[in-house]
């Protein structure tokens, strides 16, 4: 049994003392001793290692306490198992050398065997379950299909994802094609690390919000929602899309465990819109942890009282950022745990 289970009694929507916190990205750059291995490894041996994998994951639960661990891990090594480079470019990013612009590379890209090309992701589970001790719950995560596609069609990161969004709308078929073979690869490999030991999933669609709403619901949402249909009788789901505040009324409908609210929406606006009944997590903007300690307490406070203390997850609205003091994050942590 998990001896803190707080995050996993909001998934199920119980009462709760106070709500549960972790935060996205928490094991990484802003943690000295994150840096320090990231010195000396790159980042996919990071990735691919099992025990530097496990030990990033748990650096951040030794360091701030959160109640929940993520398991250190990248979006972009589904692609990589699918036969798609992919380099991670210092100060640049992630880079595909051959991207996938013609409906010809789209019949190149395979669906893996996840055990033969992914195998090293669920000994770094394993191990890391191993080392929480059942402290706290895991969780394992996946791109959405739409994010990655976006990286495997536009090769890097982008402000709006064009040449991606033109494949959509020029090679619809051939772009339907490689959206399904990205969401059966996503599907099984999150299957996999249900049985290797994690404690619930979240599929990040960071580049949902580049997405008008009919297109969302075409490109994306529909692909999301075959994962949460594949992954809910096994294990609870989080599905988090930044900028998709329109779809929180159909992703309220779907049997999704929590939503994702990025800090651009208000938490009275995403009870609304989700319907009132579902787990959310946010939504705290990830450049406040740069405010004073007492203004951040104070902040968290109020972003609890707003969303309500029962079904909710403290979080951000996004990633961590590089910059921020420790002990801001720590106080982040702890203003949630201070809750009353």
């Amino acid at each position: 049994m998990i001896k803190n289970d707080l995050f996993l009694r909001a998934l199920n929507k119980e009462t709760v003392e106070r709500p549960p916190v972790w935060m996205m990205r928490q094991a990484g750059r802003y943690l000295p001793e994150f840096i320090a291995l990231r010195d000396k490894y790159d980042f996919f041996t990071r990735c691919q290692t099992p025990e530097l994998a496990a030990e990033i994951t748990v650096q951040p639960i030794r360091r701030i306490a959160p109640d929940a661990a993520i398991l250190f891990s990248d979006i972009l090594v589904v692609p990589q198992a699918m036969g798609i480079e992919v380099l991670m470019k210092e100060s640049v990013g992630p880079f595909l050398p051959n991207p996938i612009r013609t409906p010809q590379d789209v019949e190149k890209v395979i669906v893996p065997n996840i055990h033969e090309t992914l195998g090293y992701v669920m000994d770094a589970i394993k191990l890391t379950k191993e080392m929480l001790n059942d402290e706290v719950p895991l969780i394992g995560f996946a791109g959405s299909p739409w994010t990655i596609f976006c990286y495997a069609v536009e090769g890097k990161g982008s402000k709006s994802f064009d040449t991606a969004k033109g494949f959509c709308f020029t090679h619809p078929e051939a772009a339907h094609v490689l959206l399904q073979k990205i969401t059966d690869t996503t599907i099984a490999y999150l299957k996999e690390k249900v049985k290797a030991g994690v404690n619930a999933v979240q599929v990040f669609d960071s580049w949902g919000g580049m997405l008008s709403p009919v297109d969302y619901q075409e490109f994306s949402w529909k692909y999301i929602n075959q994962i949460v249909e594949a992954l809910a009788p096994e294990t609870h789901v989080i599905v988090f899309g930044k900028g998709c505040w329109f779809a929180l009324n159909e992703m309220g409908k779907s049997k999704a465990s929590a939503l994702g609210v990025d800090w651009t929406c208000s938490p009275r606006n995403a009870r609304y819109l989700s319907g009132g009944d579902i787990t959310l997590q946010g939504n705290f903007d990830p450049s406040r942890l740069l405010s004073p300690i007492p203004t951040i307490k104070k902040m968290v406070t109020e972003m609890i009282n707003e969303f309500g203390k029962d079904k909710f997850i403290a979080n951000l609205g996004h990633g961590i950022l590089p910059n921020i003091p420790v002990d801001h994050a720590k106080a982040f942590v702890d203003a949630v745990k201070e809750y009353k």
